[in-house]
């Protein structure tokens, strides 16, 4: 079965709290991590390359921590998981995941087709739904 690896569902986690919380207000991966029992050395990593690609604000010093600063409605479940993935979908099959020549049944495959339309409605569902949509 497909699904999400734990980086892409604690960043979701991550900013659907702060979307919830509002913009502005200030937030600490630590209190993440103990809200939601997240590993809180994994979440501080997402948070990081969450800051670095400019999806939250990260504020350092004692009273530092994180800022969701985007329109919740704005951010798309697909950006997430491109930004902590590096790519922008999901494959359910290798031939979609790689390349069709590292697939030894990619020319008598006779489920690819079925499942290429499967993964096409995934990521449009991924690309569709919004942070929003999440709280």
């Amino acid at each position: 079965m497909f699904q999400l690896s734990k980086k892409v569902e604690y960043a979701l986690i991550a900013i659907r709290h702060m979307a919830v919380l509002g913009n502005g207000t200030m937030v600490t991966s630590k209190e993440i991590a103990n809200r939601y029992n997240l590993p809180y050395d994994l979440l501080a990593k997402v948070m990081q390359t969450l800051a670095r690609k400019g999806f939250i604000s990260s504020y350092q010093g004692i009273r530092g921590g994180y800022i969701f600063r985007r329109d919740p409605r704005s951010v798309k479940v697909s950006d997430v998981i491109n930004v902590i993935e590096g790519r922008p979908n999901l494959s359910i099959i290798q031939c979609e995941s790689d390349t069709p020549e590292n697939c030894i049944i990619h020319s008598t495959c006779t489920i690819k087709t079925p499942l290429v339309k499967l993964q096409s409605n995934i990521n449009t569902v991924l690309n569709d739904m919004s942070i929003m949509e999440m709280m």
